[in-house]
């Protein structure tokens, strides 16, 4: 069932909750489409609004600006290089536990990489398309692709020509598999976010947003 949309009251206050402001096609999917529908659901709990899917500990990073992947390529290679070996130790304790300080080293480096973002939908075998909120990247659409090739990408109308991640709106019209880049597997034509054989009442609220969005996009 998809869950309806938000009022402007509810909107505007997960934002002074969550302390980020929303892009405004994002804005007016929550409030003309849905709180969720094909996206991950935002609702308030017992601990205030958050994203459903996203873990709890994500909180305190979205304040956080999200980092361009080209922002942390060399520190990520040089974490990897530092990795434990264990002919460098006397002993397996000693290699053990020289691991496992690196590996909590790395697990917050990881976490790191997606600060300021929330993951909008979910693909499945731990991929994800992940919504930017903060700093200069905010409002652009990424893809976590890390289980299989540790890269976070931007997801783009072209790469080959260097073209900037999409937005929200874009992205809508798109969905996340035709935007890939060209060499991570078969091409895929445009797949709209909501698809057409949906509920009708918030495919015909999305048709309109859409061409509402059309509209405003800057030429």
């Amino acid at each position: 069932m998809t869950e309806p949309p938000l009022i402007e009251s509810e909107i505007a206050e997960a934002e002074r909750e969550l302390g980020v402001s929303f892009p405004e096609s994002y804005r007016a999917y929550l409030s003309e489409v849905s709180a969720g529908g094909a996206l991950s659901r935002l609702e308030r709990s017992g601990r205030g609004w958050w994203w459903a899917g996203n873990g709890e500990d994500r909180r305190a990073l979205l304040a956080l600006p999200f980092p361009h992947p080209d922002s942390y390529a060399e520190a990520d290679d040089e974490l990897t290089a530092r990795e434990p070996q264990a002919g460098a130790f006397e002993n397996e304790a000693a290699h053990l536990a020289a691991w496992h300080a690196w590996d909590d080293e790395a697990g917050r480096f990881e976490d790191l990489k997606t600060a300021g973002a929330v993951v909008v939908q979910e693909h499945g075998c731990g991929f994800s398309t992940l919504l930017a909120l903060t700093g200069p990247l905010a409002g652009t659409m990424w893809w976590d692709g890390r289980a299989t090739c540790d890269l976070i990408v931007p997801l783009s109308l072209d790469h080959v020509g260097g073209a900037p991640p999409v937005r929200f709106s874009e992205w809508l019209e798109h969905g996340s598999w035709a935007l890939l880049p060209p060499d991570w597997g078969p091409s895929s034509p445009p797949a709209p976010v909501i698809p057409l054989s949906t509920d009708p009442f918030p495919r015909d609220r999305f048709r309109g947003l859409a061409r509402r969005l059309r509209i405003r996009r800057p030429r």
